[in-house]
């Protein structure tokens, strides 16, 4: 097992994981624009967090990062079908 693994929990589950599934499932695309802000603070927060850790948290980083292309990818549509209507 590799001892610079870090020991930084996953965000809790009010943290940056459920803002961002709040993100993705929200139905109502007014409060999607809104949603999205928040869930990228969330894991922006989260990212300052882990730069600051020492250790290896790649795999986290990459979720992260992940995260954040997803969210950007959708606030591109929701923009784009608020425009259409």
């Amino acid at each position: 097992m590799n001892s610079h693994v870090s020991h930084i929990p996953f965000s809790q589950p009010a943290g940056w994981h459920s803002l961002y599934q709040d993100a993705l499932f929200e139905n109502d695309k007014s409060k999607v624009p809104q949603k999205i802000a928040n869930a990228e603070k969330a894991i922006l927060d989260r990212m300052r967090e882990l730069f600051k850790a020492s250790g290896d948290h790649i795999e986290e980083d990459l979720i992260l990062d992940d995260a954040l292309y997803a969210l950007r990818a959708l606030r591109h549509c929701v923009q784009h079908e608020l425009l259409a209507a």
